[in-house]
């Protein structure tokens, strides 16, 4: 059987990107978290929001360790797989990228071992202005790879000149009529993918006693930004899908399986897609309720898949039930914080087993609806690389073969293995560690961290084993 590059190519960088993904979406709500913890500790001298906020942060080492990881590892791949799409796109993308490093790299660089192995060493005022500056530094990073892969979806303020793309005007490309929704959904997915880990974890500690006093305080905080942020993400999402059917109108068609174009659209809550014959089987749906959600007018007219040829076409099943399993977490999420609302009364969101491992369980939940959200929007991009100029196929390395491309797949997904495991790892033994007893600081006879995985600090050797009455 002969090996498809370009197949291969695709599914590689699908597995890379949605691999590193879970990791940035966890650690920009998580600074931001950390920071309000270290603020807390330091108006307050409350001792609970100070040993919080150790644990998180042993928690954030370990995430950032393997989101940096799996992020330089994930940028070979442009050089080996896609040089034409770098070559044409260097222009925009080459300065975006040392934008990013130059303005967020090196700002959480210069603060993170500030942050990290800085308590105690250095005057509280300074590790909360060192916390701030590592949760900006994530917010400024997101904000140049949202722009980037924004242009792509939406590119505008350029002109191609000998097959580069020329950037007419920077602040038009930069913010590309697809970026502020686009940018804004992923910081509140950020905000609910941090609390639910939070929550999650806080629930199984009051389920097991530990820590009662602190994970109170840290459950209720969470729940209270959960019952604000996850309605409000389905507002931004229904403008994001708004301004997605202005321009991109095949990947709405896709997510709402529409073949024909219509007015007075059902909204469909289950279907078959057959993409060879171009229709739906076994069709189960709401009149008229995507008419109504995408253009808020019931006889609003939704476009049709088939308005583009079948080679322009997106994977319609994949982009249609990813879309639909988002969209089902979504609401889910806004279930479990309203239900932690209505238990608040008489204290039962503390003690409520049912809703504590209801909690534990949705720990995972934004981050497939993460996952399920990157697929909507990349797989319902496909054909195209930079919409409806340059296709995969264009952007792809001419010399590369089908057995390279499987060569380097299987090399990344050993490398990710590897990385995944060591994570999971040392992010178990830290949970299950819990909040260092008694002490904030590190003590003065234990070997201070020199690297941020070392961070997750103490139990994984027999010296601070001992020293903390292990």
């Amino acid at each position: 059987m002969e090996l498809d590059p370009l197949l291969l190519s695709r599914i590689q960088f699908a597995f890379v990107v949605s691999f590193h993904a879970i990791f940035p979406v966890f650690t920009i709500g998580l600074a931001s978290y950390i920071a309000f913890l270290n603020g807390l500790f330091f108006k307050t001298e409350e001792p609970a929001w100070d040993r919080l906020a150790l644990f998180w942060t042993r928690v954030f080492a370990v995430v950032f360790g393997m989101g940096v990881v799996s992020g330089i590892v994930m940028s070979f791949q442009f050089g080996t797989n896609w040089s034409n799409f770098s070559l044409s796109t260097a222009n925009f993308l080459g300065p975006m990228l040392s934008y990013e490093v130059v303005t967020a790299f090196f700002l959480e660089a210069a603060f993170l071992g500030v942050l990290l192995f800085g308590r105690g060493k250095v005057p509280q005022g300074v590790h909360l202005f060192a916390s701030i500056m590592v949760a900006l530094g994530t917010f400024i990073s997101s904000f140049w790879i949202l722009s980037a892969n924004s242009w792509m979806h939406t590119p505008t303020a350029f002109e191609v000149i000998d097959g580069r793309f020329q950037i007419t005007d920077w602040s038009d490309a930069i913010f590309n009529p697809s970026f502020p929704f686009r940018f804004s959904h992923m910081v509140i997915a950020s905000f609910l993918t941090g609390g639910f880990v939070v929550a999650g974890v806080s629930a199984w500690y009051l389920l097991i006693g530990r820590d009662v006093e602190a994970n109170r305080k840290a459950l209720s905080m969470c729940l209270w930004m959960l019952l604000l942020l996850a309605p409000t993400q389905a507002v931004v999402g229904d403008f994001h899908g708004v301004n997605t059917l202005e321009h991109q109108p095949t990947k709405v068609a896709a997510m709402e399986g529409n073949w024909e174009t219509m007015r007075n659209a059902p909204l469909l809550l289950f279907a078959i897609p057959d993409q060879e014959a171009q229709q739906n089987h076994f069709e189960i749906g709401i009149p008229s309720l995507a008419s109504i959600i995408l253009t808020h007018d019931p006889d609003g007219e939704v476009p049709g898949i088939r308005e583009a040829s079948p080679e322009e076409q997106p994977p319609v099943a994949i982009v249609f039930w990813a879309f639909r399993v988002m969209v089902g977490l979504g609401f889910l999420m806004i279930a479990v914080a309203f239900a932690g609302l209505w238990l608040r009364r008489g204290g039962r969101v503390y003690t409520h087993r049912g809703y504590l491992q209801t909690l534990r369980v949705m720990t995972a939940a934004p981050f497939v609806a993460v996952l399920a959200g990157w697929i909507v929007t990349e797989t319902g991009r496909a054909p195209w690389l930079v919409y409806e100029v340059m296709s995969h196929a264009e952007g792809l390395t001419p010399s590369l073969t089908g057995g390279m491309a499987l060569f380097t797949l299987i090399g990344y997904m050993a490398v990710y293995a590897v990385v995944f495991y060591a994570g999971v790892y040392y992010l178990t033994r830290v949970v299950r560690q819990g909040m260092l007893p008694g002490q904030p600081h590190f003590p003065d006879d234990i070997e201070r961290p020199a690297r941020p995985l070392s961070a997750a600090h103490a139990t994984f050797d027999d010296a601070s084993r001992t020293t903390m009455g292990g």
